[in-house]
């Protein structure tokens, strides 16, 4: 129970330094407007996306009808929302095999972000920097790492993976 006590203690004398209001502390999620915030970025984004003659690539196999609602819901999950994906479509494995087994592409890669960051102009959301910055390095992390990470073949992808959760100080660590 010490421990509890000490480690909570640190916790608030560290809010208190970096001058956060814990009761008014707002997850990424939050501060991207939630649902509606969120859905406007991934329509956005898969706009940009598809008009980009080499990140439209990815897609032109087709997609998901409601494949803007669930990249919605997934980044929603990752930022601090609702866990309406992991209960409606599924788990981290699911979105990493999809994503898996097309070799490398970097320059896909890079071009996604380069969307992603117009799209955050596109909606709004990139007038807050701070907010900016936080999502940019998500959308970021996620591409280049987890998905990109099984690019010779899906079934390399693990089972029981869990969409990894994003904060305002990065990656929250997976204990």
């Amino acid at each position: 129970m010490a421990a509890v006590i000490a480690a909570l203690s640190h916790f608030m004398k560290t809010a208190e330094r970096k001058n956060i209001n814990l009761r008014t502390m707002q997850t990424i999620y939050e501060a991207a407007g939630g649902h509606d915030g969120l859905l406007r970025l991934a329509s956005a984004w898969h706009t940009r996306v598809l008009e980009d003659e080499v990140v439209s690539h990815a897609f032109s196999h087709g997609y998901h009808p409601q494949h803007t609602e669930r990249l919605a819901a997934y980044w929603a999950e990752a930022l601090g929302g609702p866990t309406t994906y992991s209960e409606q479509y599924g788990n981290e494995t699911s979105v990493v095999r999809t994503h898996s087994g097309n070799g490398l592409h970097v320059e896909m890669d890079q071009r996604a972000i380069a969307c992603f960051d117009q799209a955050l102009e596109d909606v709004g959301l990139a007038r807050n920097e701070r907010l900016r910055q936080v999502l940019h390095d998500y959308f970021a992390w996620a591409t280049t790492t987890t998905m990109s990470q099984y690019h010779q073949s899906a079934g390399d992808v693990p089972d029981g993976l869990d969409i990894p959760k994003w904060s305002w100080d990065g990656l929250v660590s997976r204990e």
